[in-house]
């Protein structure tokens, strides 16, 4: 079998869904990927696919982005406030960011990224790709009611999920494979009849619909129902959640092997497999 060649921009580009803390399964994928020696050529990423897309883009192995996460509160990234554009307020968010991001603008970081956020003024969706990581990482993040809309050359941007919580269709002509993790299943359970977990609830309905397009388009697609167990604001399981997404990657990897679909992937997984790295 041999790979295809399309001549695309990008051989292997990498998807990363919204969805609040089950985006620390991100980091479980992003470990399997180094056991395979698999280094993705674009990132794209959408709310906290942005953050998590946004660290190791920077060059932040999965082991030390678990490490800035693990032991953290909710209060430490968000402060509560008077409502008025929303109910907590990203300064914390962005201090985080700016302490830890090694690179200051898009062009600096290791691997090309690229940041889904909605342009709320003319109704749109946004892409970010140069300039400033912080605002746009922080806007991609900014869920509606929850979180204050980031202001951008004039403009409100909020999270990139009311259009593409998946984005994998925002990558998927530059690249010749994509991988796409989607953390956002959504199962029934039950939610408090509060107006913080109603915004949540309803959003979540929001995001699910606009993923099915996206699903089709991955060559290799990683997700499960799992990560739907888990809050949106949930840092008390930063590691069990990393640990679903690792499962999870080699589930989808061990369909690839079976069906022998992609020569370069099958080759880096069955080279993991052959060092004894492979549960």
């Amino acid at each position: 079998m041999t790979e295809e060649t399309n001549h695309k921009t990008y051989k292997l580009g990498l998807a990363l869904s919204g969805g609040g803390a089950k985006g620390f399964a991100h980091i479980g994928v992003f470990k399997l990927l180094e056991e395979c020696g698999l280094k993705p050529d674009i990132i794209v990423g959408t709310s906290v696919g942005s953050l998590m897309g946004a660290l190791f883009a920077d060059g932040y192995t999965s082991d030390e982005i678990k490490e800035l996460f693990t032991g953290r509160e909710f209060s430490e990234f968000a402060q509560l406030q008077i409502p008025k554009s929303g109910l907590f307020d990203s300064k914390r968010f962005r201090y985080f960011l700016r302490r830890h991001l090694r690179a200051k603008t898009f062009e600096e970081l290791k691997t090309p990224l690229v940041v889904m956020a909605t342009d709320l003024d003319n109704g749109e969706s946004h892409e970010f790709r140069n300039g400033p990581i912080v605002e746009a990482v922080t806007a991609s993040c900014s869920i509606p009611i929850i979180f204050s809309p980031v202001v951008i050359n004039g403009v409100h941007y909020v999270d990139g999920g009311l259009f593409h919580n998946f984005p994998v269709s925002i990558i998927r002509e530059e690249c010749e494979r994509v991988i796409g993790v989607n953390v956002s299943p959504l199962v029934p359970q039950k939610y408090k009849q509060t107006i913080f977990h109603i915004a949540e609830r309803s959003y979540h309905y929001m995001f699910r619909a606009n993923t099915l397009e996206d699903r089709e388009m991955c060559d290799v697609l990683i997700e499960a129902e799992e990560f739907g167990i888990y809050k949106t604001f949930d840092l008390e399981n930063v590691d069990e959640i990393a640990g679903i997404g690792y499962a999870a990657a080699i589930r989808a990897f061990e369909v690839v092997i079976k069906e022998n679909k992609y020569e370069t992937l099958v080759n880096a997984i069955m080279a993991r497999r052959n060092n004894a790295l492979m549960p």
